[in-house]
C-alpha cells in the first residue's frame, strides 16, 4: 500500500518582493559610548572588514546591521525587535554596563510577561530583545522587526502602499494592543507600523535599508509619482514618503535605502562573535556563533 504523501503549507514560505531587512541607520554622537552599549552591553559585533574608522561603525546582528555614523543623535520613532540566543546572558552584560553608561539614557527592564527585555540605548532608541525559540526559527540572532509609531487611521493605507508598490505580503491586525500594519521584509523579518494617539515626534532623518527582488517596478512607480529622493547608483535608490495610493498624500515619512539583489553587498557573510566567551573561559572553536539554529523536522 502506497505511503500517504505528507501535506505541507507551502504559502508559509512565501516572502514577497522585499527579501531582506538589512540595516537600520541612526547617527550617534560618541563612538566609544556606542561601543559600550552595542558591543559590551548587547553583545553584538563590530564589522571587522568594512567601515573600521572612528567616524562610523557597522554593528552586526546576525545577517543584519546597525549603521552608526557620528553626528547629533537620531531616535527611531518606535523600536527594533532583536532575537538573542540567551536573555540571561544579555541581562548579565547589560548589568555590567550600568556604571559606564550611568550618565546617559541607558536603561533596561524585563517585560511583565517575561517575553522580552526592553533596552534603551544611551540616546533613547528602544530595543526589544527576545530569546530565540521555535517561533522565530531558524533565527537565533537577528533583527526580527522594526516598529514605527504612526497616526491613528493610517495602518490600512500603509499596508496598501507596500502591497501595491512593493508587491510584498501585508496584513492589518492588532499588534502590541493597537491596530498595526505588518509588512513582510524577509524571512522572519517585518516592518510594523503601530497606530498611536500620542503626538508623533518630528522625523530626524534616520533610515532603513531593504533588498528587493523586483528592483525596477517599485522604482518606476515611485519615480512617476515624484517620490525618489536619491538615485544612488545602478544598484540603489532612496525614497522618503509612504503615501496614500488613492490621492498621493503623505502618510508617514521614513527614508528607505532600496537595493537590488545584484548589489555587491547582498548576501555578504557577517561575523558574529560569541559574547559569552572571555579571556578567562576561552575555548578554541567557540569564538563565533551562527545567526541560525539547526532546523528540526526537515
Amino acid at each position: 500500500m502506497a505511503k500517504k504523501a505528507k501535506s505541507f503549507e507551502r504559502e508559509l514560505e512565501d516572502l514577497g518582493n522585499i527579501v531582506e531587512l538589512e540595516h537600520v541607520n541612526v547617527t550617534i554622537p560618541n563612538q566609544e559610548v556606542a561601543t559600550q552599549f552595542y558591543v559590551t552591553g548587547l553583545g553584538l559585533t563590530r564589522d571587522p572588514y568594512l567601515i573600521t574608522g572612528v567616524s562610523n561603525m557597522w554593528i552586526n546582528v546576525g545577517r543584519s546591521q546597525f549603521h552608526l555614523p557620528t553626528n547629533p543623535p537620531q531616535v527611531l520613532r518606535g523600536c527594533v525587535g532583536l532575537i538573542m540566543p540567551d536573555l540571561k546572558s544579555l541581562l548579565k552584560r547589560l548589568k555590567s554596563t550600568r556604571t559606564t553608561l550611568a550618565q546617559t539614557k541607558f536603561d533596561f527592564k524585563t517585560s511583565k510577561n517575561k517575553k522580552f527585555v526592553e533596552v534603551t540605548c544611551p540616546w533613547g532608541n528602544k530595543y526589544r530583545c527576545y530569546e530565540a525559540n521555535a517561533e522565530y526559527a531558524p533565527i537565533s540572532l537577528g533583527m526580527r522587526y522594526v516598529q514605527f509609531d504612526v497616526e491613528t487611521g493610517t495602518a490600512e493605507k500603509i499596508a496598501q502602499f507596500y502591497r501595491l508598490v512593493f508587491g510584498t505580503r501585508t496584513s492589518v491586525e492588532n499588534w502590541d494592543g493597537a491596530t498595526s500594519a505588518r509588512v513582510s521584509a524577509g524571512h522572519q523579518q517585518e516592518l510594523i507600523f503601530r497606530e498611536t494617539k500620542k503626538k508623533l515626534v518630528k522625523f530626524d532623518g534616520h533610515h532603513i535599508q531593504i533588498y528587493v527582488a523586483d528592483f525596477s517596478s517599485p522604482h518606476k512607480w515611485l519615480r512617476e509619482h515624484g517620490l525618489i529622493t536619491e538615485e544612488s547608483n545602478q544598484h540603489q535608490y532612496r525614497f522618503l514618503d509612504i503615501v496614500d495610493i488613492d490621492d498621493g498624500s503623505p502618510v508617514f515619512s521614513i527614508e528607505h535605502e532600496v537595493r537590488s539583489m545584484t548589489h555587491p553587498l547582498y548576501g555578504r557573510p557577517k561575523v558574529n562573535r560569541n559574547p559569552d566567551q572571555t579571556n578567562t573561559n576561552f575555548a578554541h572553536g567557540h569564538e563565533t556563533i551562527s545567526w541560525a539554529a539547526p532546523m528540526t523536522g526537515i
